[in-house]
């Protein structure tokens, strides 16, 4: 009888061979092939054709965006009379960046210069009865100067500390109805940009080649007749971004432009073009800026600008992607493990769900052992006789 340690040691030394075993169980295997048809069409129909896995990708792409407006404007106003805004003007900074601010209203205070005037009663601390309310040389976070300890007469109704600034004072008129500068609604905008894949050793522009030298004049982008026009109506812009111009324009907001490159170049079906998608942001926007001139008598003298407008920011992102051995290895070699599962998955239910388990399990597990070894008859014989009278005892 052998010893429990050596059973155990023999138990971990057995090596498992499969053995197949022919059932005629119609469920277990159409569960098989339903299972092993829903994986052929995922991994060809989704993973290598849709998603494209047979493919190297580059997700890292170098981009420039050069972007252009166009477009005139001409208004009236009380404080400057007729005045025309052109790209100068109504785009801050100077055009050609890929974030850009498109003036669509103003607040203007015209002609100021540095010296002492009242403080706007609307400045928090500008209120005063005396000049002891005033501290010299005190400035506060809102204020538009440096206080010089004298209070004075605003208007007929407030007395205010008196500072020493840019004067008269920045106008707090109420802000109009609608915005002054509507006709740039009608304002086009060129958004040049080139994408390169180093990776592949390939770039691609989304202005198309065209033997037309007036086609980008003519041309207006369009998500269904025109989607690769490189040239944006304001207005249509706005709309595409979920927004109104007017109501944008009156106090400004902030639109994001995002192109997307999904190229695919292999030599059998290249495929490199951008798509715009639109996103507002926000619907309140502005700042402060000024124009700076000499007059005749050697004085500074400024107009004050608080502009509203439209911050446009373009957004490039891409991949590319070409055939490649290893993707389409991996991709395979993924179908063929999951193929795997599927073959043990069909042995849990077929073992130990169906009701006939008991059945193939017996079928399927046998212990094979090796035939003993015997012994020759006559030595057998010789072993089993008693010894001989004249043997010799030692």
């Amino acid at each position: 009888m052998g010893s429990p340690g050596a059973e155990a040691c023999w138990g971990f030394l057995e090596y498992k061979t499969e053995k197949y075993v022919m059932t005629k169980n119609w469920r277990v295997g159409a569960l098989q092939r339903l299972l092993q048809l829903g994986l052929l069409i995922y991994v060809v129909g989704w993973a290598l054709i849709a998603k494209k896995g047979y493919e190297e990708q580059d997700l890292d792409p170098q981009v420039s965006v050069i972007t252009k407006l166009k477009g005139v404007s001409v208004i009236q106003l009380e404080d400057l009379g007729n005045r025309l805004w052109d790209v100068a003007d109504f785009v801050k900074p100077s055009q050609g960046a890929n974030v850009f601010f498109l003036v669509t209203n103003f607040l203007v205070t015209p002609h100021q210069v540095q010296g002492r005037c009242p403080e706007h009663p609307s400045v928090p601390l500008a209120h005063c009865w005396t000049d002891a309310d005033c501290s010299e040389g005190e400035m506060g976070t809102y204020s538009h100067g440096m206080k010089t300890g004298r209070c004075v007469q605003f208007n007929g109704t407030y007395r205010t500390c008196e500072i020493w600034g840019w004067c008269p004072v920045e106008n707090r008129r109420p802000m109009p109805m609608r915005p002054l500068l509507t006709e740039a609604q009608n304002f086009t905008l060129f958004i040049k940009n080139t994408v390169t894949f180093s990776r592949f050793n390939f770039f691609k522009s989304n202005v198309l080649k065209t033997w037309d030298s007036n086609y980008f004049k003519r041309c207006r982008y369009d998500p269904h007749h025109s989607p690769y026009c490189p040239v944006f109506a304001i207005r249509d812009l706005v709309t595409q971004a979920g927004g109104n111009f007017e109501d944008l324009a009156l106090r400004g907001g902030a639109v994001n432009v995002y192109i997307s490159w999904d190229c695919h170049l292999d030599a059998w079906d290249p495929d490199c073009r951008p798509h715009y998608s639109f996103q507002l942001l926000e619907r309140s926007y502005n700042f402060r800026t000024a124009t700076h001139w000499w007059a005749a008598s050697g004085v500074e003298v400024r107009s004050l600008f608080k502009l509203y407008g439209i911050r446009f920011t373009i957004l490039v992102s891409g991949q590319a992607g070409k055939f490649g051995l290893i993707p389409t290895t991996i991709t395979l070699g993924t179908g063929m493990a999951w193929l795997g599962l599927i073959n043990v998955f069909c042995d849990v239910v077929l073992l130990y769900v169906d009701t006939e388990a008991p059945v193939y399990r017996n079928a399927k597990y046998e212990e094979a052992k090796a035939p003993e070894m015997s012994i020759p008859s006559e030595q057998t014989d010789l072993e089993s006789a008693p010894p001989s009278p004249d043997a010799q005892v030692p």
